[in-house]
């Protein structure tokens, strides 16, 4: 017994959780173990969980070691049990188990301890997101004060981290994201505990995500990740990580490693009861099908994340786009951005929106979507929402026809999202200068810009904008070109003159809805994404 409590020990202290738990679980059936490594025990097997079982660990623990008359112990497994029922949104059980955990401290005269810091952070999370801010702000002092005054600094960590948190949510962003990048340094080192560190590196990715902090999102995904591989058996915090990894991974053009990732992941968070995060995974998963051109599986993927109560916007819509469905494409992104209240919220849905609006031809609203876009990245500081508002702004002038001044902003965007090593979202820019450079009749530049996107495409996949690169490329054919019918001719060349689609529509006969979907398809066997750069088109192709 003792041989194998020895050895238990020295397994936990080397973070090999599988072989402590093994060992001090055979110590444990043999003898009853003191405090310390019983807690040691339920730490190890929690680490081993899925997050789906991880609270069920931590209920066993806090009822035998209150049976074995550890109230602070005990109290300390509930506060577990509580957090990690939140994480998996399960709010009335996490209060049942944080109010439990505070009684068996009341009860048993112990408020005055660590244990109770702990158990204030679920106030001090539902604070935050409630924005009650001085509410938080009074907690975090009160729990500060505890973690100093018992030296625990896997509380104090905590404490930073919700400091930050609060910052985020007055609108101080470099502030708080400044203690956020110390707190994930110090997640990253053995100065705090395994369940301490997971927790924290869960939080501030999400944050990082939600900040639209691209490069922060980058580096502190890899720091879990490392933190993660340096603990082979590890399985608690393996799920989202693996989801905002995806993400990182998709925008950096690693595509087949996003795939994986967000696969494995559906299958873990699919496993009895499932995951919150789940419908995130399945709408990572159904943009990844939407950008290489597998419609059917991003539909199927789509819905997958709308049923596990995850929202399927913006990406639905920019898929029935893609289709040529323009009204669905329209109604869905205006839904999104009008449930969107936060404005980093509405940052995510902006860029989307003008796209949407462009092709169906509502160029006030993209207009107006795209100042506020700017607007909005101005304030937060972020590199990402900055480069989304260059390429916002380029894409509406060179739709209205101001090539000249679409392409300084173009120009910024592209060299923003090389900086942030973006690599489709770099190519999409490229497409347009060479786009606006048509336009201008520099044919030599417009090629390369082109040609480069179009290298881009092919090896990430991107199956639908490289079959639109390729058709800019393309030879120009005799007679209709581009498989253009006589009717599609006859609205290019009406378009090519400046007029709107509600004069063309008047001009022909036909409603603005006909006109809408006209140009969506002229679009797409032309391969472009602007008035401006289809009424180059006509003009080479003498249709105009």
């Amino acid at each position: 017994m003792r041989r194998r409590l020895a050895d238990g020990r020295h397994a936990f202290r080397e973070r090999r959780w599988a072989d402590a738990a093994r060992l001090l679980g055979e110590a444990e059936a043999r003898e009853p173990l003191e405090a310390d490594d019983f807690e040691a025990l339920a730490t190890a097997r929690f680490l081993l969980c899925p997050d789906q079982a991880g609270a069920g660990v931590m209920v066993a623990a806090s009822q035998v070691l209150l049976e074995r008359g550890d109230v602070p112990r005990a109290a300390r497994a509930a506060f577990w049990a509580g957090a990690t029922l939140a994480r998996l949104g399960e709010r009335a059980a996490s209060s049942g188990w944080t109010s439990r955990g505070l009684r068996l401290l009341e009860e048993a005269g112990l408020l005055d301890s660590v244990e109770r810091g702990y158990l204030l952070i679920p106030s001090i999370f539902d604070a935050v997101r409630a924005r009650e801010l001085e509410v938080a702000s009074g907690l975090i002092a009160e729990a500060g004060a505890i973690a100093r005054r018992f030296h625990d600094r896997d509380l104090a960590t905590v404490v930073r981290h919700l400091d930050a948190r609060t910052l985020l949510a007055r609108g101080q962003a470099s502030a708080g994201l400044a203690i956020l990048d110390d707190v994930v340094v110090t997640a990253t080192t053995s100065e705090i505990s395994p369940l301490i560190a997971g927790l924290l590196f869960c939080s501030v990715i999400v944050t990082a995500h939600q900040a639209h902090d691209l490069g922060r999102a980058r580096e502190w995904t890899a720091a879990a990740e490392r933190w993660r591989q340096s603990q082979p058996d590890l399985e608690m915090y393996r799920g989202e990580c693996q989801v905002y990894r995806a993400h990182v991974l998709q925008v950096a053009g690693d595509w087949p490693g996003a795939q994986q990732q967000v696969t494995s992941a559906c299958e873990a968070f699919l496993r009895p009861p499932p995951h919150p995060a789940a419908g995130l995974a399945f709408y990572e998963q159904g943009d990844l099908h939407r950008l290489t051109g597998r419609h059917a599986e991003a539909e199927e993927a789509f819905t997958r994340a709308a049923s596990l109560g995850h929202s399927a916007q913006p990406g639905l819509a920019l898929l029935r786009l893609a289709q040529g469905r323009l009204e669905a494409a329209a109604a869905g992104i205006r839904r999104a951005l009008t449930e969107a209240s936060e404005p980093l919220a509405r940052a995510g849905v902006l860029p989307s929106f003008v796209e949407i609006m462009l092709a169906t031809g509502a160029h006030d609203e993209a207009h107006a979507a795209a100042a506020e876009l700017r607007e909005v990245a101005a304030r937060s500081g972020s590199d990402y929402l900055k480069a989304m508002a260059a390429q916002a702004d380029g894409a509406v002038l060179l739709s209205a026809g101001d090539v000249d001044s679409a392409l300084p902003r173009l120009r910024d965007a592209a060299a923003a999202w090389q900086r942030l090593e973006a690599a489709y979202s770099f190519a999409r820019t490229r497409l347009m200068i060479g786009e606006a450079c048509a336009a201008l009749g520099d044919a030599d530049a417009a090629r390369l810009e082109i040609e480069g996107a179009r290298d881009v495409f092919r090896q990430l996949g991107a199956e639908p904008d490289l079959r639109a690169a390729e058709s800019r490329l393309a030879a120009p054919e005799r007679g209709r070109p581009a498989g253009l019918t006589e009717r599609e001719v006859e609205l290019l060349a009406l378009l090519a003159t400046g007029r709107t689609n509600r004069e063309i529509a008047g001009e022909l006969f036909i409603s603005e809805k006909t006109v809408a979907r006209h140009v969506s398809n002229i679009f797409n066997k032309i391969g472009v994404s602007s008035r401006a750069a289809a009424t180059a088109f006509a003009l080479r192709q003498g249709l105009a």
